[in-house]
């Protein structure tokens, strides 16, 4: 049976991912045969995904099957994509064939990410700076969203500002904020409450502020935030590989693996 943390953690993100889909006129959130299909518009990989929404427990032709109808929906439209694959979503023996599956269909592995979950976070174990966090609801605070990302995930500052920059975006549930310190913006966290748990995503901060502890702040702030509106204390995440200490310090644990694989 597949537990209650890695479903909390699978079921979040594919809300948050719905994002992307929503985020401008051209986008499109699509559920279909146990996926969800979300594209952007934009030919970027990273904004087009393909999520295995539910478990197969039945052999590898209908992970085949699945992989198959993302292929179809993304070529038809000529765009670059990913797709992301929960590891406990599937059956060992799926699992096993896995990569010859997407390969077979032209996917290549692109990366994995731990999915992470706390029921509650640990206190610091360090003094934190004083940010001053603020919601992304203007043109300002989009803006330096849509900056802070770009830099930090080397992503094309173009592609940023369509999504990020973009009014329609942040109307869907996805709240971003902004840690600003002395009237400067130096890091972002956001939040997608969904799977019984809130959702943290898109945890960055501008090279010469790393390590100095606003990440780790604004995003406690910005958790703070959510769990005053929504009431729920458990946390999920998928970590990076340069933040994984720092979110095991916080008091997260891996559950589950997504192995993310990319359209040739």
């Amino acid at each position: 049976m597949l537990a209650t943390e890695t479903q909390a953690v699978a079921a979040n993100l594919v809300e948050a991912m719905r994002f992307f889909g929503r985020a401008r006129v051209t986008g499109e959130v699509r559920d279909m045969s146990g996926m969800c299909l979300v594209v952007s518009g934009l030919n970027y990989a990273a904004f087009n995904a393909a999520l295995l929404a539910e478990p197969i427990d039945s052999d590898g032709s209908e992970l085949s099957h699945r992989v198959q109808l993302s292929a179809a929906h993304f070529d038809s439209r000529q765009l670059r994509w990913t797709y992301w694959m929960c590891e406990d979503y599937l059956a060992r023996s799926v699992r096993r064939d896995a990569r010859g599956i997407f390969g077979r269909h032209g996917l290549r592995p692109l990366t994995e990410a731990p999915g992470m979950y706390a029921e509650r976070l640990l206190p610091p174990t360090r003094a934190l700076p004083e940010v001053e966090l603020k919601p992304v609801c203007d043109d300002a605070t989009r803006s330096a969203f849509a900056w802070i990302t770009a830099i930090a995930f080397e992503i094309p500052h173009s592609f940023c500002k369509a999504i990020y920059g973009s009014e329609r975006a942040w109307a869907t549930g996805f709240q971003g904020y902004v840690g600003m310190v002395n009237g400067d913006p130096v890091s972002t966290t956001a939040t997608v409450v969904a799977g019984g748990a809130i959702g943290v995503y898109s945890v960055a901060t501008l090279p010469e502020n790393r390590r100095l502890g606003y990440a780790e702040a604004t995003m406690r702030g910005a958790l703070r935030a959510a769990r005053k509106n929504c009431g729920i204390e458990r946390t999920v995440l998928q970590s990076t590989r340069s933040g994984y200490s720092l979110y095991e310090q916080m008091g997260y644990r891996k559950v589950t693996t997504f192995n993310v694989y990319i359209a040739e």
